[in-house]
């Protein structure tokens, strides 16, 4: 890479995001730190990290951010796609308006801003897309099949975009963290238990809200730095790995599926979401 770094970190209020831009500033990025709210990114603002809103499923406004970026470094040279949530439900009781929701901010505004900084990364002939998938692009769960949908999707456009991108010398990376300790759990739990705990699926959504409660917690998730740190890895190591599982359980997690048939699979997670007390 050259001696100027440009960074580019989504959902940087929090979390992943904020580890990954914090880690990178560290190592030499010249960072810009992006999300809707700006409050939240004072910390790293006065780290001297750059840091505006962005709403990822505002056209103008990532258009503007990404013009702004090459406007004042002339270079993109990493892409950290962060922004995302999850919110579960049945999807029979989950509106469309919320699962194309989900759609917008985990699938098409990583890619409208893959879009957007592509042509910059082709001129340089040099760049990296990471994106911020999940073992949920690989797994599934009751109740959470918006979620799981969006991230299938993020994971078969980066496989795609990995062969697409590679002659022009961009690198495309999936960083897959299993369980996190970050607001995704708080959010995913109280968007459940709005849709789905009552009628037909209540029982399931007592169930799936108690695993989600159990595993948001120091014993059995990794805290944020992990993820972060496989970012910072993936965005300066010669040749990146298509994918990397991360936190606590992931690889495994993602072995077993790779390993078991379908229904013993379906098994397992039959069990997981039964078990739970």
């Amino acid at each position: 890479m050259p001696d100027l770094k440009v960074a580019l970190v989504t959902g940087a209020s929090s979390g992943i995001g904020e580890a990954a831009a914090r880690l990178l500033h560290s190592r030499g990025f010249t960072v810009y730190a992006v999300a809707r709210r700006t409050e939240p990114m004072k910390e790293l603002a006065a780290l001297g990290v750059s840091t505006f809103s962005m709403d990822v499923t505002d056209e103008a406004s990532i258009a503007a951010g990404v013009e702004k970026i090459i406007a004042e470094t002339g270079r993109i040279d990493v892409l950290v796609n962060n922004a995302g949530y999850g919110s579960f439900g049945s999807v029979e009781d989950v509106p469309l308006a919320e699962a194309r929701r989900q759609f917008e901010v985990n699938l098409f505004g990583l890619a409208r801003l893959i879009q957007l900084v592509v042509p910059q990364m082709r001129a340089q002939r040099s760049g990296r897309i990471i994106n911020v998938s999940s073992i949920g692009g690989k797994i599934y769960e009751p109740l959470g099949g918006w979620y799981h949908a969006a991230k299938f999707a993020v994971e078969g456009l980066s496989d795609s975009l990995r062969i697409e991108l590679g002659p022009f010398g961009i690198d495309v990376v999936l960083i897959e963290p299993g369980p996190i300790l970050t607001e995704w759990s708080a959010i995913a739990r109280e968007n459940l238990v709005k849709t789905s705990a009552d009628g037909a699926y209540a029982g399931q959504a007592a169930a799936v809200a108690r695993v989600l409660q159990a595993a948001d917690s120091p014993h059995r998730a990794s805290g944020p730095a992990v993820v972060a740190r496989k970012i910072a890895y993936a965005a300066t190591t010669a040749r990146p790995r298509p994918r990397y599982p991360v936190g606590r359980g992931a690889g495994t997690i993602v072995r077993a599926r790779k390993l078991l048939p379908d229904r013993a699979f379906d098994a397992i997670i039959t069990r997981t979401f039964r078990s739970v007390s």
